[in-house]
């Protein structure tokens, strides 16, 4: 399904997206617009190509065909007459420091503290003034719940706490766009609860968001857009109360009726 409109006001533009694994064609054109301080979140079954979608977003994973832009910029390329040439490392490395990723594991650096996780990237990428960066860290782990942890390693925070630093150092970057990898599918249940709450705060104070989750009722809540995924294809998108409460595809409502 592609979005009509002005490229402006789309902080992600994916346009024939196709990518494989060998033989196996994991995106097989995929068309999504996510527009500026909108939160779209990507549902669909194991193996149906949404963390693959996530990470060609950044250029984690080179597209077969297809262009993606964020913030306008595209991605990965540069683009001189009809072709496209990818850009050196340091220029995508440029690029991924606008736009967050917030993986499932967390991957923090475990010989950094919490501070030192959240101020690394806009020091060694952005090549900010430490001082400000520093103050700015301080305010995020505080916004996030953990600004008593700032001293504290990743193995002396819980799952719970090393997802907010992770998502601290996300904002950070003051990226054009947040990227959610299954955020909270490697929490004990009782954590979940506490990242999905940083989560809302964001979408409350109009950061865009991609977000790939198996939450369904959290989707209901934070989402303007669902967008459900099956085969590598996006089947259907739309507002929550249409995709999720009157999904017109059989496969929707299969997926649907296995977790609700």
């Amino acid at each position: 399904m592609t979005t009509t409109g002005d490229p402006q006001v789309y902080a992600v533009d994916v346009r024939g997206v196709h990518k494989s694994f060998g033989a196996l064609d994991v995106l097989a054109g995929i068309d999504l617009q996510v527009r500026k301080g909108e939160v779209t979140v990507i549902l669909g079954p194991s193996g149906s190509g949404k963390s693959t979608l996530l990470r060609t977003l950044n250029h984690l994973e080179k597209v077969d065909r297809g262009t993606i832009r964020i913030d306008g910029e595209l991605i990965g390329y540069r683009r001189r007459g009809n072709k496209l040439h990818e850009l050196r490392p340091r220029e995508v490395l440029r690029q991924r420091s606008r736009i967050g990723f917030v993986f499932q594991n967390f991957n923090l650096f475990p010989h950094l503290t919490a501070l030192e996780n959240v101020v690394e990237a806009p020091l060694s990428a952005q090549k900010r003034e430490r001082s400000a960066v520093e103050a700015e860290a301080r305010e995020l782990l505080r916004r996030v719940g953990v600004g008593d942890k700032i001293h504290d390693y990743p193995k002396q925070l819980s799952g719970g706490q090393q997802q907010r630093v992770a998502i601290a150092r996300a904002l950070a970057l003051r990226p054009a766009v947040i990227l959610f990898d299954e955020p909270t599918s490697a929490l004990d249940p009782e954590l979940v609860g506490e990242v999905l709450e940083v989560i809302r705060d964001l979408a409350r104070d109009g950061t865009t968001l991609v977000i790939v989750t198996h939450e369904i009722g959290f989707a209901r809540e934070v989402a303007d857009t669902v967008v459900f995924m099956d085969g590598g294809v996006i089947v259907e998108q739309g507002p929550p109360a249409d995709v999720l409460d009157r999904p017109t595809h059989d496969r929707t409502r299969a997926f649907l009726s296995r977790v609700l």
